[in-house]
């Protein structure tokens, strides 16, 4: 009879990460409501900043404190998505950002949701994550408040628009070279693999 084997954490819950996800995610509706009902732009601001900032300290935590979890590689991607899909559409609602770039933003992740099926049909459950894909998420992700603070009639404003706008410009070429990089992913996967049978 083996000795049982040492539990490495990855089916916990209850972890400093997770609990950081989980506020990330709730402050998405708050954040919606100040922008768009209540017009409190700087508390809006406020949310964007916290978040960000939760957004990079749980996964610090996760790789200083080994609290790494199942839990936490859902939840991470999932607060990602959501700030990604809510924000640019509430920022077009109030007519700060124009459509396109929400229609851009979204079209992106839609096909290469859709390439998916495609990709786990040859064995492959997610294609490798894209170093610059990563800073694009963060650089549209410092383009919102940046943008919304350039929105207040103010020196602050005036100085960090331009900013917010450069950093969306920038942030929007290399989430859209993202795709054609992992458009050509998923070609030379189909190309190169044949289809898995059941």
């Amino acid at each position: 009879m083996g000795t049982a084997e040492p539990s490495t954490g990855d089916d916990r819950i209850l972890t400093v990460p997770n609990l950081l996800s989980v506020i990330r995610l709730a402050f998405i509706p708050l954040f919606l409501y100040l922008l768009l009902v209540k017009h409190a732009d700087g508390w809006a601001v406020t949310i964007l900043m916290l978040s960000g900032f939760t957004d990079w300290a749980d996964g610090k935590i996760a790789r200083l404190m080994n609290q790494s979890s199942h839990l936490g590689t859902l939840l991470d991607p999932a607060a990602d998505r959501l700030y990604m899909v809510t924000t640019p559409i509430a920022f077009a609602i109030r007519d700060i950002v124009p459509w396109w770039i929400v229609i851009a933003l979204m079209a992106r992740d839609l096909i290469l949701t859709l390439g998916l099926p495609i990709v786990r049909s040859r064995g492959i459950e997610a294609l490798p994550v894209i170093y610059i894909g990563k800073a694009a998420t963060f650089a549209l992700m410092s383009a919102f408040p940046l943008i919304l603070i350039g929105e207040w009639d103010s020196l602050w404003g005036r100085v960090i628009g331009p900013c917010g706008w450069a950093f969306l410009i920038w942030g929007l070429g290399m989430y859209l070279w993202t795709f054609v990089l992992y458009v050509a992913q998923i070609v030379m996967v189909v190309r190169q693999l044949p289809k898995v049978t059941t």
